[in-house]
């Protein structure tokens, strides 16, 4: 199996400019920075004790942002590596105020490739992220006697099931972590079925609050005056959830005077087909990207730019977290940045990729499920007209973040 999968990655390869080339017009890679991939690097390797940590996009690169900027505080390291997948994860990199981390992107799991960018970053110490798990890279990984963790790890049903086909060849690959830790049960024992040997469930990287990047949240002038309009969110909404909260919005509209919905999707290329639908239900709408001000009219306020969702949460304390009900099973997003924000979670019944967290919140009645179109409004409309909320219970959630936070610290720090 792992000679088939090396001979597959040099096919990769040839094709691969095609590839690159066709998301470079596409807008998906940075001109500048593609060749990152095949480990032409854009940086010479610093003297010192350097760790790399490795996840797939946003979601992953944001939940060790707290865990990095703790370690740029510790002497001994002298460099961070961050790699990513994604266009849109080094940009939200580059915004943040980081003194010893640079972003490079996660080069293709060819041995060559992989070999080329071992040698030249000779990284200390390797940390990928939740279910990152690249063969190639990991043997070479080991080849070099170099630690290898898996932090925050997550293992899904499905992903576990396409692992198993492939048992025991994949036991060569998992066994070779130092250790993983886990943010769940199932993980934990997904893993020990597919072959790691030392694990250790801490909980999920992404409890820990930032507390720096909350006091960065701008103030948007343009919600000056809405303190007497009341507000909902609907964010990281999917294809078919815009056309549900436009059709509560309608129904809530009559019941609540001056009532404001934000939608922030999930994807903002989606957004011109979300303004044919707002026109064709008779809305007045707002985009953010227009200098326009809201006004009395204003029904739905469309949120179309990217790594500003935490603004519009700081004006809300109610937001519906889209991926729930969406046409096609998307398995839920992650409602902790509303959280942080004291926002009460409003969420459909397909969350299968944050089910321990929701439940969590769930368990300290901050999350409330909902299973249809008419109980969303119902849910809406009471808390609507229900403004106070126990604030006892959000400090539970930064709570449980700082002492995910302290334990990830102290095991990565062991093999510094």
């Amino acid at each position: 199996m792992f000679f088939l999968y090396r001979l597959l990655t040099y096919l990769v390869l040839i094709v691969s400019p095609l590839i690159i080339f066709y998301r470079l017009i596409i807008g998906k890679e940075d001109s500048k920075r593609y060749l990152e991939k095949f480990s032409l690097n854009s940086y010479e390797r610093p003297k010192g004790n350097l760790i790399w940590f490795h996840g797939s996009s946003v979601g992953e690169v944001l939940s060790v942002i707290p865990i990095i900027k703790e370690l740029e505080k510790h002497k001994k390291i002298k460099k961070i590596l961050i790699t990513s997948s994604t266009l849109s994860s080094s940009k939200v990199v580059s915004k943040l105020n980081l003194k010893k981390t640079i972003h490079q992107f996660y080069p293709i799991d060819n041995y060559y490739i992989t070999s080329k960018f071992l040698n030249h970053w000779q990284p200390n110490l390797v940390v990928f992220l939740e279910s990152e798990i690249w063969p190639v890279m990991i043997e070479n990984i080991k080849k070099n006697n170099i630690p290898l963790l898996l932090v925050n790890g997550r293992i899904t049903r499905k992903s576990f099931n396409n692992w198993k086909k492939l048992l025991p060849n994949t036991k060569r690959i998992f066994e070779q972590f130092d250790k993983c830790f886990v943010q769940n049960d199932e993980t934990f024992k997904y893993l020990k079925i597919l072959g790691a040997k030392n694990i250790s469930k801490i909980g999920n990287l992404k409890f820990i609050e930032d507390k720096e990047e909350l006091k960065n949240t701008r103030r948007l002038r343009k919600f000056e005056f809405l303190k007497q309009r009341k507000i909902w969110c609907a964010s990281s909404t999917h294809e078919g959830e815009e056309k549900i909260c436009m059709d509560a919005h309608k129904i809530l509209k009559k019941k609540h005077k001056g009532l404001l919905t934000i939608i922030i999707p999930r994807h903002v290329e989606r957004i011109s087909n979300i303004i044919d639908m707002a026109k064709k239900e008779n809305l007045n709408f707002l985009l953010h990207s227009k200098s326009s001000k809201i006004n009395k009219e204003t029904d739905i306020y469309l949120v179309d730019t990217y790594g500003e969702t935490k603004n519009f949460y700081k004006k809300t304390d109610l937001t519906f977290m889209g991926g729930s009900i969406a046409r096609y099973k998307k398995g839920g997003q992650n409602p902790l940045e509303a959280i942080r924000f004291n926002n009460k979670i409003l969420y459909g019944p397909n969350i299968q990729n944050f089910k321990e967290i929701y439940y969590f919140l769930s368990k300290n009645n901050l999350a409330f499920r909902f299973n249809n179109k008419n109980q969303l409004i119902s849910m809406l409309n009471l808390f609507l007209n229900k403004k106070t909320y126990n604030l006892k219970n959000f400090h539970k959630v930064n709570q449980l973040g700082s002492n995910i936070l302290k334990k990830t610290l102290e095991e990565i720090i062991v093999y510094i």
